[in-house]
């Protein structure tokens, strides 16, 4: 088929025919595919990490990559930075396919970020891993040392990788605030953050760090979502741990207080009747008699809504459409040199009909009628050549 024949007018009356072909289509080839598939999501933790700042620790990210077919390293994500601190646990999860019948190399790179840049090459390198994705879902927790560039150890610095199947999409959707908090600061005063455990049989897994409220003993937390399995694995009654903190710039973050209860507590919540809890710091209750509480903390909302992905969308009924427009102008060279982009090769083709093709080969299969829109501007059309 010529490229000119796949960009026609669009006949809408038949788009209605071939949608519900192309959606029983996708139903029935997603069903095959289902069982060679799975998300996994990793928890990422760090102990003893190298200290590589003077005057404070180390600020660790870990960023991780995947060795693709062409053998070079491709960055899939980051956690996010946990400052002054040599044994993270961070909140942030990473989600990967896992294709059973591929051997998936990973490489989990640790770094102490002290500047605002995407480039790690600026940045302290604190040692990494290499493994396969099977081995870390094998052992369901995987704990190995760190190792440098030259593959000596990276002090006793080591690196655990917590491996779920991901089975459920719902999320829930959270609004908390506090009051009265105990100030833990000289001057000024606290700057309260929480954070959200799950309980799991070899103790309790970080779910979620909400972000540092400055200044204030009366904090409202911006809205926030955690996975419904990361926070109790779908279990309502499973206990979850909320630990509150006075964060300090050093990393020796000061604890306020702690409560524990579950999903079927937390679902009570509304904004009329918020669940509240109080905030219980058990090394002051010890020491003082007339010790109540370190503050309340109130739930205003705690929803569970299920996050839709995209091939729900897609088996929905979904379309995907795109337009093509070329730039005919003179800024793209002379059309018979090499080195222009309108440069027709031997081989009949050029980068605008290489990366249309690209496109146009992935999107077809998400459009009823297969036929985009193609607009070009600039040109200089024959006879009049205006």
């Amino acid at each position: 088929m010529k490229p000119s024949e796949r960009f026609r007018e669009k006949k809408p009356h038949r788009r209605k025919q071939f949608r519900s072909n192309s959606h029983r289509e996708k139903r029935r080839i997603a069903s095959m595919a289902a069982p060679c598939v799975s998300k996994v999501e990793l928890t990422i933790s760090c102990e003893n990490l190298l200290d590589m700042d003077v005057g404070s620790k180390s600020d660790p990210l870990c960023v991780l990559f995947l060795l693709t077919a062409q053998n070079q390293w491709f960055e899939v994500d980051r956690t996010e930075r946990v400052k002054n601190c040599l044994n993270p646990k961070f909140a942030k999860k990473f989600v990967v396919d896992y294709y059973f019948e591929i051997v998936q190399k990973l490489r989990f790179g640790v770094y102490d970020i002290d500047n605002k840049t995407l480039d790690l090459s600026d940045d302290d390198f604190l040692g990494d891993l290499e493994c396969t994705l099977g081995q870390i879902v094998s052992s369901s927790k995987l704990m190995r040392p760190l190792l440098l560039k030259n593959k000596k150890p990276a002090g006793k610095g080591t690196i655990t990788i917590s491996a779920e199947e991901i089975k459920d999409n719902r999320v829930v959707n959270f609004e908390v605030e506090a009051r009265k908090l105990d100030n833990k600061d000289f001057f000024g005063k606290s700057d309260p953050y929480l954070e959200f455990y799950r309980q799991t049989e070899t103790g309790w897994q970080l779910a979620h760090r909400t972000e540092v409220v400055k200044n204030n003993l009366n904090p409202c937390w911006k809205p926030f979502r955690i996975p419904l399995r990361s926070l109790c694995a779908g279990d309502m009654d499973k206990p979850i741990k909320v630990e509150c903190y006075d964060y300090d710039s050093d990393g020796s973050h000061d604890l306020i207080g702690i409560f524990e209860t579950n999903m079927k507590r937390l679902q009570d919540a509304s904004r009329s009747t918020p669940a509240e809890f109080e905030c219980i710091n058990h090394k002051k209750k010890q020491k003082k008699k007339s010790y109540k509480n370190s503050g309340i903390v109130s739930v205003k909302t705690c929803q569970i809504v299920r996050e839709y992905t995209f091939l729900d969308y897609i088996m929905g009924g979904c379309q995907i459409n795109f337009t093509v427009g070329i730039d005919f102008t003179g800024s793209n060279g002379d059309p018979r040199l090499p080195d222009s982009l309108h440069y027709i090769s031997p081989q009949g083709v050029n980068e605008y009909l290489s990366a249309i093709w690209s496109v146009g080969l992935v999107v077809q299969d998400y459009d009823s009628d297969k036929m985009f829109p193609a607009f070009g501007f600039g040109a200089q059309i024959p006879p009049t050549w205006q």
